[in-house]
């Protein structure tokens, strides 16, 4: 089933339908957790149809805002401030509990923390990171916006938020990881939603039945994209069939409802 629009919102579409023969452009992150979805889209016949760019997350919403791109796998927390915003696909990147790739990162334990980096490269998680350190850990901390060499300086009572590949790559490094998915779903019981497919205009809706296929047809190729991204840091399997969900079910939506809600 193609997701017709976002449930929490009734939003009107108001760019221009894509015109006959234009290239529909997509994009994406480049870490880890997309690669299944990716994998099953770049060989597929639907990338004659789309132009693929890869960037991090916080940039795909000014770029679909500003109409530059179609359809972007778009950090869930951007999606209200995108008007005709609508979830385009049944697959995104969503977690019921131990996400492994999201997390605060501390050497010193929660109520020892004053300070906490929130990383450039995200929206969804810095804004998780602070709708929990409100609400479920209740700590005033100041939130300082990271640059691009913040992680070397975490230390002390300074803890930071770090998302993707290079979170995986730090469970090691630090003493209190606190994963922002499983702290969620400890206080909410609901799972998260961190990225949907999302369109803020008409998209053609055989277009969007194909590319909905191609996300699910990597699935049957873990092997093969687990082989060829060598992660030393982090079990992929694990990864990719434990940590990370893939499927927006009804359940993970009543999750993203409630964490919208909360913005």
């Amino acid at each position: 089933m193609i997701i017709p629009c976002f449930e929490v919102q009734e939003l009107t579409l108001t760019s221009p339908p894509i015109r006959m023969g234009q290239k529909i452009r997509v994009a994406a992150v480049s870490y880890l957790n997309t690669k299944p979805l990716l994998f099953g889209i770049e060989r597929s016949e639907i990338l004659q149809e789309i132009e693929l760019l890869l960037d991090y997350p916080s940039q795909l919403a000014e770029m679909l805002g500003a109409g530059t791109i179609d359809i972007a796998l778009l950090p869930v927390a951007a999606i209200p401030g995108i008007e005709g915003a609508r979830i385009v696909s049944d697959y995104g990147i969503a977690s019921d509990g131990n996400v492994a790739s999201v997390a605060l990162f501390s050497h010193v334990p929660m109520e020892e923390i004053t300070e906490v980096y929130l990383d450039y490269q995200s929206r969804t998680s810095v804004k998780l990171a602070q709708v929990l350190l409100e609400n479920y850990w209740r700590r005033e901390v100041t939130l300082i916006p990271a640059g691009k060499n913040y992680i070397q300086e975490i230390a002390g009572k300074r803890a930071g938020v770090i998302i993707g590949d290079r979170a995986l790559q730090q469970l090691a490094n630090f003493e209190y990881v606190y994963d922002l998915s499983a702290a969620w779903k400890q206080w909410t019981g609901l799972d998260f939603v961190f990225a949907a497919w999302v369109a803020a205009r008409e998209l053609p809706a055989d277009f969007l039945q194909r590319f909905n296929e191609a996300n699910a047809a990597g699935f049957a190729h873990l092997d093969e994209i687990i082989a060829a991204h060598p992660f030393p840091e982090y079990d992929l399997r694990t990864y990719y069939t434990e940590n990370i969900q893939y499927l927006l079910t009804v359940e993970r939506k009543k999750g993203l409802a409630r964490f919208l809600s909360l913005l």
